[in-house]
C-alpha cells in the first residue's frame, strides 16, 4: 500500500484539524520507501520500539504520542529526545502520530475509555473529552475500584468515596486542565491520567470528584482497537502491537525489595 493512501485512511479514522494547535500528530519521520507493508503500533516511540521495528522489518511506526515534540538543533543517537528517530533513519523506517486528534474522534482514545465503563459520551473540552451517564448511580469508592480493574492498574482518588456518583467525564492521558469543563459538563467525577498537586485542589474546591488512573494506562487502550479498525480498512497491511513498548512507571512490592 503506497504510503499516501495509508495516510489518507488514518486521517479518516483521526483527521488532523481535532488535533490541538500545540500538537505533533501526522508524518514525523518520513520512511525511504513508500510502499508500507508491515506497520508496528506502540504508545510511544522509544528507542526499544524503533529497533524492534527494524527487526520486524517494518516500514513504518504508529503511536498516539510523537517524539520531536519540540524543535531540535542537533540528531544524536544518545541524546533522549532524538535517538528514536536516529534509529528510524537509520533503517528506513518512518513514523506517523495519532495524538490529540486521536483522543478526539469518533472511536478514538476517550470514547473507548468511556465504553469500558458502560458511558456513551458525548464531546466536551474542544471535543477531547466525552462525557455521559453512568449506568447507575456508584459511590466514588466502588467506582475507583472498577476503574483500577478494567486498567488493570493502581488508582487515586480525589474526593470523599462515598460521595454518589451519576454522571462521568473521561480525558485519557493527562486531564487536570479540563476540571471546570468537565464540572461545567455535569460531571461529577473526572477519570484521567494525570493531574498535578494543585488541580486536585482545584477539584476539591469546586466539587469535583477525581479518578486519577495513570497517563499510560488510560491511553493504552485504543491500540488493539486501532489495529483492528486499521486491519479491516487495510488488508495488504500487516499490524503488529509492539512488545518492547512498556510502562514508564510500574509498583514496587514488598516482595520485589
Amino acid at each position: 500500500m503506497k504510503l499516501h493512501d495509508w495516510i489518507s485512511v488514518m486521517e479518516g479514522i483521526a483527521p488532523p484539524d481535532l488535533a490541538l494547535e500545540w500538537d505533533n500528530a501526522g508524518l514525523i519521520v518520513g520512511p525511504e520507501k513508500t510502499d508500507i507493508r508491515s506497520v508496528l503500533v506502540a504508545l510511544d516511540c522509544t528507542p526499544e520500539v524503533a529497533r524492534e521495528a527494524a527487526d520486524r522489518g517494518a516500514g513504518l511506526v504508529l503511536t498516539h504520542h510523537p517524539q520531536l515534540f519540540h524543535p531540535v538543533k542537533r540528531l544524536l543517537f544518545d541524546a533522549p529526545d532524538t535517538a528514536a528517530a536516529c534509529i528510524l533513519l537509520r533503517h528506513g523506517i518512518g513514523h506517523y502520530a495519532a495524538h490529540t486528534n486521536l483522543d478526539a474522534a469518533k472511536g478514538g482514545v476517550n470514547d473507548v475509555l468511556a465504553a469500558l465503563f458502560g458511558v456513551e459520551g458525548v464531546p466536551f473540552s474542544d471535543g477531547i473529552g466525552r462525557v455521559g451517564a453512568l449506568p447507575a448511580p456508584e459511590t466514588l469508592g466502588a467506582f475507583a475500584v472498577r476503574v483500577g480493574k478494567a486498567l488493570d492498574t493502581t488508582v487515586r482518588v480525589v474526593g470523599d468515596a462515598q460521595t454518589i456518583l451519576r454522571r462521568a467525564a473521561f480525558v485519557g492521558g493527562a486531564g487536570g486542565m479540563d476540571l471546570l469543563a468537565a464540572k461545567e459538563a455535569g460531571a461529577d467525577v473526572l477519570v484521567t491520567g494525570e493531574i498535578k498537586h494543585n488541580e486536585a485542589l482545584d477539584a476539591l474546591f469546586i466539587g469535583l470528584s477525581c479518578v486519577v488512573a495513570g497517563h499510560d494506562e488510560t491511553e493504552r487502550i485504543i491500540l488493539k482497537p486501532l489495529i483492528e479498525r486499521l486491519q479491516r480498512e487495510t488488508d495488504d497491511v500487516q499490524y503488529n502491537l509492539a512488545q518492547s513498548d512498556k510502562r514508564p512507571f510500574a509498583a514496587v512490592q514488598e516482595e520485589d525489595i
